[in-house]
């Protein structure tokens, strides 16, 4: 059964000074630890839970993560009435080293796993609400009761490395790299869509028919591929396309017989021209033009059929 995040707090927190500070921590504060999505959902409910109770606090986050927001070990113990640790399981040593750094703080754990009871790692705080523990009550993971934000679009990558037939024309690795690079700071969900099929590897698709269905699912497209760019539009997705060849080749060539017009020549590769094709791509128009030309090409295979 669901319970009211903000009410367990409140009790957990108990006994606290109205001035006192919390240390927001979890798996995602630890420098050799991972950050999961459940991790950073369990981190932003939380927060938003201790802001509803007036409770000042800080987040500690793992400088591999989030390079520029306060570390674990930048995080001065005398500042801190109390360490709450939220998420994942009490298991590891990482826990030896936070209760020993943090001796002077009371220690809490909440939303967490308990494996064994009389571990230290879970003995070592004051109170422990657990999500998980042997012969426990069972309580929802707290990334299900996090607040959620307006979904960010989800973009396909296919790019190529090869097509060594262009010779010296060849640019694919510089645009691949210049491709990636930039995407990586764009607020989106980025997924694979590589075009080459397999019967071997889970990761790729089987079929045409599979990878159409999984471009129809996309928002955008970022490719540098011609069989990228022709088959997401073919499923109705706008696609941000490249020419990796000097001079332009067949990607180019492709895009004029479909009358395509969010492409770059590889020497045209800024930020600047990538932010405004992206923003066109997922605007209503650039969706409706790639709907458009999906409409199109089932109308040529009606025909030619």
């Amino acid at each position: 059964m669901p319970y009211a995040l903000s009410t367990t707090l409140d009790e957990l927190l108990a006994p606290r000074s109205a001035t006192g500070r919390l240390l927001l921590t979890g798996w995602f504060s630890f420098r050799d630890g991972e950050v999961t999505a459940g991790d950073a959902l369990a981190q932003r409910a939380v927060s938003a839970a201790l802001d509803r109770l007036g409770v000042r606090h800080d987040t500690a986050w793992s400088p591999g993560f989030a390079p520029r927001e306060m570390s674990l070990e930048a995080a001065e113990p005398s500042a801190y009435e109390q360490v709450l640790f939220v998420c994942g399981p009490l298991h590891g040593d990482q826990f030896t080293r936070l209760h020993q750094r943090f001796s002077s703080c009371r220690r809490l754990a909440l939303g967490v796993s308990v494996i064994d009871p009389g571990a230290p790692a879970v003995t070592g705080f004051d109170r422990v609400v657990a999500r998980d523990s042997p012969g426990g009550r069972s309580l929802p993971d707290l990334s299900a009761v996090a607040p959620l934000r307006p979904a960010p679009p989800v973009a396909g990558i296919a790019l190529t490395y090869g097509q060594g037939e262009y010779g010296g024309r060849r640019d694919h690795d510089a645009v691949a790299a210049v491709l990636t690079e930039w995407v990586s700071g764009k607020d989106c969900a980025r997924v694979a869509a590589e075009t080459r099929l397999a019967v071997d590897d889970w990761r790729l698709c089987r079929t045409a028919d599979q990878y159409l269905a999984l471009l129809g699912a996309l928002d955008v497209v970022l490719t540098d591929r011609l069989h990228g760019m022709v088959l997401a539009l073919r499923a109705g997705t706008p696609a941000l396309v490249v020419d990796p060849v000097r001079g332009g080749a067949k990607v180019s060539a492709q895009a004029r017989a479909l009358r395509w017009p969010a492409v770059l020549p590889a020497d045209g590769v800024t930020a600047a021209a990538l932010d405004r094709w992206w923003d066109w791509c997922l605007s209503a128009d650039g969706r409706g033009a790639a709907r458009r030309r999906a409409r199109l090409m089932a109308a040529d295979a009606v025909r030619d059929s």
